[in-house]
């Protein structure tokens, strides 16, 4: 049977939150690159490697195969700016903890639209849940450090001190 000491206990969650700004800092960065890749695909950004705007419209009605064709652009206008907002938010750090919510409710109704019209194996193989609730877990924290959160929440310390 393994045995863990109070001490390695102590130690290794020392260990762990050493580590959790950098790691915080991390999620929060993916999370963006991710956003500002896939908007980078359908607008072409992405060179030959680029799903373009009209693969995007066909894909956003595939997944939104419940809504009328009709509101499919304005669905696919919707997502794109609100990705790049979102993605925006977390590459600087600004207000994190609502754009992290933002970007896990966005991510959830995404693969809830997938699960919807292709079944659940395709949210699960592209982690589109796994990207939500990392953005949920991200909206949990207390301090984001390296953002410009930070530089706001201390600049507000010092004016009150």
């Amino acid at each position: 049977m393994l045995k863990i000491t109070r001490n390695e206990l102590v130690t290794n969650q020392k260990y762990m939150k050493r580590y959790q700004d950098h790691a915080i800092f991390l999620l929060r960065i993916t999370l963006a690159t991710g956003f500002l890749s896939a908007v980078a695909s359908r607008l072409g950004l992405w060179g030959k490697h680029s799903s373009g705007w009209e693969s995007f419209l066909v894909y956003t009605e595939k997944v939104n195969s419940f809504a009328s064709k009709s509101i499919i652009p304005t669905i696919a206008i919707t997502a794109t700016i609100a990705e790049i907002l979102l993605a925006l938010l977390l590459l600087i750090g600004c207000q994190t903890r609502l754009a992290s919510v933002g970007a896990s409710v966005l991510t959830f109704v995404f693969a809830l639209a997938m699960t919807y019209s292709f079944g659940i194996k395709d949210p699960l193989d592209y982690s589109v849940f796994t990207f939500s609730m990392a953005a949920f877990l991200l909206s949990t924290v207390d301090n984001y450090r390296w953002s410009l959160d930070e530089i706001l929440k201390n600049k507000k310390q010092l004016k009150n001190q």
